[in-house]
């Protein structure tokens, strides 16, 4: 009779310990759930204030008027193709440069200590202050190669700050497949290049499109790097069109040209003390944030197709 009232009591001893979890694990998920309905309410609530002050000013003026020192007349155009430029060029440089880094370490990399120094300084620089990578290129790119400050310079400088993001969003997605799906390769005669190539990649592509509109996302609204390097705050015509009608059809002289960005242009009009340019700031900031949306949903649609093929 000793021994069972002994084990009915620690019966009840871990049936508390169990209810005590549980009541922590809800506490906890209950404090979660509230710290993220106040940082849901307060981005919300931002965002709702600058679509009430930016949305009555977008018009199709707004968007094909340069930039002027009288609010009313005072347009995005300049900004809005500077920033598209400077996007693609960052997007050129940084996703297959990423991709590459990304598939080499996680599977042609041997695994010594200087595989391990590259991975640790990959992952650190991806949390490396944007101002850095800014005077990094206005050392290196701006003043010891004479590279002036172009759209080319604003490329590179973004895909550098973006590009550790994409290399380890492109280590975690090839990660993420699983080994039977290479040993199945092998199996079939496949070689390594042949497994990655068109089974591996295809599978982590959703994975790695994830990575890249992230950084790019981050990307599109850095102002400290752009800034660093000499971009204007104030200008009234555009590049040459990278598309021209005679051939080869194709142009690259506005890769050297002066530029400026749309988180400039909205420093610039917040600066200023009239309420006009502020209005004019908050309607840029809509168009800003609609581009970052449509890059998300390019991505998420591209994401689509990839998995409907890979089935």
């Amino acid at each position: 009779m000793t021994h069972l009232s002994g084990f009915r009591e620690e019966q009840i001893d871990y049936a508390g310990l169990i209810t005590r979890a549980k009541r922590g694990d809800l506490l906890f998920g209950l404090i979660g759930l509230v710290v993220m309905m106040i940082a849901i309410l307060t981005l919300m609530t931002l965002i709702v204030d600058l679509a009430l002050d930016g949305i009555p000013r977008l018009s199709w003026d707004f968007l094909t008027n340069f930039p002027s020192r009288r609010a009313a007349q005072a347009g995005i155009l300049s900004p809005l193709v500077g920033t598209t430029l400077v996007m693609l060029v960052t997007a050129i440089l940084a996703i297959p440069l990423g991709v590459m880094a990304g598939l080499y370490l996680e599977e042609y990399a041997p695994k010594n200590l200087l595989t391990n120094i590259i991975e640790i300084n990959v992952t650190n620089l991806a949390g490396v202050p944007s101002i850095i990578y800014g005077l990094l290129a206005l050392g290196l790119f701006v003043q010891t190669f004479g590279m002036g400050e172009t759209i080319l310079v604003a490329g590179m400088v973004l895909a550098l700050l973006i590009l550790p993001v994409v290399i380890v969003a492109t280590r975690e997605a090839i990660r993420a497949v699983p080994g039977e799906m290479r040993e199945a390769a092998f199996a079939l005669g496949a070689d390594k290049w042949q497994t990655m190539a068109f089974y591996v990649l295809p599978v982590a592509t959703p994975g790695i499109l994830t990575g890249a509109i992230v950084g790019l996302a981050r990307a599109i609204g850095e102002t400290a790097p752009i800034i660093t390097i000499g971009a204007l705050t104030f200008i009234a015509f555009l590049p040459p069109s990278p598309i021209q009608a005679e051939p080869p059809f194709l142009n690259f002289q506005w890769l050297n040209s002066p530029f400026t960005v749309m988180p400039i242009q909205m420093f610039n009009w917040v600066s200023r003390p009239q309420e006009a340019f502020h209005i004019n700031a908050a309607a840029t900031g809509i168009v800003l944030m609609g581009m970052t949306l449509l890059m998300n949903g390019l991505a998420v649609w591209l994401r689509y197709r990839i998995r409907r093929q890979v089935k």
